[in-house]
Formats: structure tokens, sequence, C-alpha cells
């Protein structure tokens, strides 16, 4: 695809508009240097509009977004802003300085010649449009999240990564390691992340990639607490991913995908598998941090299953829904019923802006990363 800097794009639009009033006090009687003049204007307004469709401010080839205008307007327009990861993006989060951070899941099955990549953490600054390396290597990288303390927390997974959770103080740069295993043995790979008011880190604990051996009995749901506890505390979820916590703290949504693998990097088409549960479902939370499963929210069989997700201030859900059918962000009452849909490339992960952007929903998708505006202000812990 064809980049250009926005500044390259404005300046072709001032070109035609001032162009275009010479046109209006061109003598008709000139005929040659009117219609000289002209062909350069359609070609000028030519270059402007593969400019303006090819700039990496313009997502290409998704519809306009459907669905109840309460929670989203039919004019608003998806927007890139990165597309220059290598494999995988994941997990965009904003931290205390505004910027957006996001993993960049390198997988060793898309090594260059340079050698395997150890996965990435990217910045974007919004102020600029500019995005700069944070954290390389990344442990493999994928959910990130920033507590009530701005501190970075991150599900780092297998295939050569950490198969951990870590936190890592935004003022002085170190990071320490918060779960590193549990009953004496390693994750399987760390995946996604949610954190409640009371400060505990709730994380998916699935493997769809790596070629390390699987040290725990199943693929759950753990509870890491302030006090560095580790709880196993979700077991009958298939195979977890996304995570998010209800406003109100009494509800945790986790989202089932099982693909019918554990290492997609060695399934080739003539490997026949059998896709497991693909749903989101609601778990009661209670003080003390157990869930107890309440009720399967969305049946997804037999699409794929989604990926991440997050909720805005009134509970509603916000989905990376990945049907190659219908791949996008769907948005979903607390219950499960869609409100609206934003089609987007096959997405891996949403999260709102904070602040003055707190409408700005931020999306990781293929190798890039996007942004919309909704209605609704996302939720944040209070700080």
């Amino acid at each position: 695809m064809l980049r250009v800097e926005i500044l390259d794009v404005l300046n072709v639009m001032k070109y035609c508009a001032e162009t275009s009033h010479y046109f209006s006090k061109q003598n008709t009687n000139k005929i040659g240097g009117v219609m000289t003049r002209t062909h350069d204007f359609a070609r000028y307004i030519g270059a402007f509009m593969v400019l303006l469709i090819s700039s990496p401010i313009f997502a290409q080839d998704v519809s306009p977004p459907s669905g109840d205008p309460a929670y989203i307007s039919p004019d608003a327009r998806l927007q890139t802003l990165f597309n220059d990861g290598l494999a995988l993006t994941e997990s965009p989060a904003e931290g205390p300085d505004g910027m957006i951070y996001f993993s960049d899941i390198t997988f060793t099955s898309a090594a260059t010649e340079a050698g395997w990549e150890a996965g990435h953490i990217w910045r974007y600054n919004p102020k600029t449009g500019e995005t700069a390396m944070f954290r390389s290597p990344s442990g493999m990288s994928n959910g990130l999240k920033f507590d009530a303390q701005d501190r970075l927390i991150v599900a780092e997974g297998a295939d050569y990564g950490g198969r951990r959770v870590t936190r890592t103080d935004m003022k002085t740069g170190k990071s320490y390691i918060i779960a590193g295993q549990y009953e004496g043995q390693p994750f399987n790979s760390p995946n996604d992340l949610a954190i409640d008011e009371q400060g505990r880190v709730y994380f998916s604990d699935p493997r769809y990639v790596g070629h390390e051996s699987l040290d725990q009995p199943i693929m759950a749901v753990y509870r890491i607490d302030p006090d560095g506890t580790i709880h196993r505390i979700i077991t009958d979820a298939s195979k977890p991913n996304g995570v998010v916590i209800s406003p109100d703290q009494n509800t945790l949504y986790v989202v089932s995908n099982d693909n019918g693998s554990f290492d997609v990097g060695r399934i080739t088409a003539d490997i026949p598998t059998r896709k497991g549960q693909m749903a989101l479902l609601a778990y009661d939370l209670h003080p003390d941090g157990s869930a107890i499963f309440r009720k399967l929210l969305v049946d997804y069989l037999p699409e794929d299953g989604p990926d991440g997700l997050t909720v805005d201030v009134e509970g509603n859900l916000y989905i990376a829904e990945r049907s190659l059918k219908r791949p996008g962000i769907a948005i979903r009452s607390p219950e499960g019923k869609e409100l609206a849909f934003i089609p987007t490339v096959l997405p891996t992960n949403v999260g709102f802006g904070r602040g003055e952007n707190s409408n700005t929903l931020y999306i990781t998708a293929g190798i890039g990363l996007y942004r919309i505006n909704v209605m609704k202000q996302g939720y944040h812990l209070p700080r």
C-alpha cells in the first residue's frame, strides 16, 4: 500500500483548492491554455484522491458501522494508525503518558533471514501520529493493561516467550514478575488480562502456539491477589481467551475460543481439527474474587469465536469477533444482544482511550492499529 504523510495530503488539497480558484478566473477564449491547465487540475485531483484513499489515516475495504446510533454514528469511520507489525498486533491500552501501547506477537514461524523476533510492544503517539518501539524483546507479550497505579501489566505467552505475567513501573522502567508459575509448573501461555477495583489481576491461560510442553493440566483463568497469591478460579471455559470485568464488578466475562489445536504453527491443511466451544460466557464475580458460571451469552459456532473485549461505563461490551464471514467489533449489551457493529479486518482486541479520548475505541487487527469514535465512554479503573 502506498504511504504518505498527512502533510502531503494537506498540501495536495491546498494545491487543488488554489488551482480551482485560479481556473474560475480564466478567460475561456484561451482554449489551449485552459485545456492544459484543466488537464493539470484533473491530474492533481486524481493524485489527491490516490493519496487520500491510500493514506494510512483511512482504513480501506471495510463497510461503515451499522446498528443503533446511540452507540456509534453511521458516519463514524475507521482510521488506520499503524500497519507495520510483523505478524499479529494485540491489546491496545492507553498509558498514563497518553500513548497507546500494543503488542506485536511475532511468532517464530514468521521468522525472517535476520532470525526469530521475540515479540515487541509498540507505542503510538496520538498527537504526532508516530509509532515507536517501546520494548523488544517483549517476552511474546499479548494482553496489556494499566492498573490504578498506572503500572503496565503484561501477559507474556509461549513460543519462546516468558509464559508469565509481569508488572512494569512506568516511572522507573523496572519490571517485576507477579505470576511465573502455578503449583510449581509454568503457565501454558498467558493471554489476556483484566483488573478489578481491588487491584486483583485476572488472566486467561490457553495455548495457541509454541513448542513448549503443556505443564498445566487445564486451560484456565487465574487471579493474582495484591499479596502475590495466585488462584485458579475458572476451569470450565474450555479454552479461555479474552477477559473483562463489568463496571459494577459483579460480572467476569470470558471468551471461549477453542480452535482445536494448541500449536497452530504446526497445523497444516491436511491435518483435520475440530473446533470446541466458541462462546461468550458470563460468570458471577463474588467480592472475594471467586467466579461461578452464570450463563452462555453468545454461541458463535459454527463460526470462529471472538478474541479480546472491553467494556464501556454503562456495561456494554465491545468484542473483537473473528468470523471470516463478518469480522469486526460487535457492541453488545451485558446480556449479549448485538446493538451495533463495526466492520474491520480480522480483529484481535479493543481498548478505550482516556480523558478527552474516552470515546475513542482503539482496535488491533492483522498487523495494524486502528481507531474509531463511538458514542459511549470507556470504563477505566478509578484513580
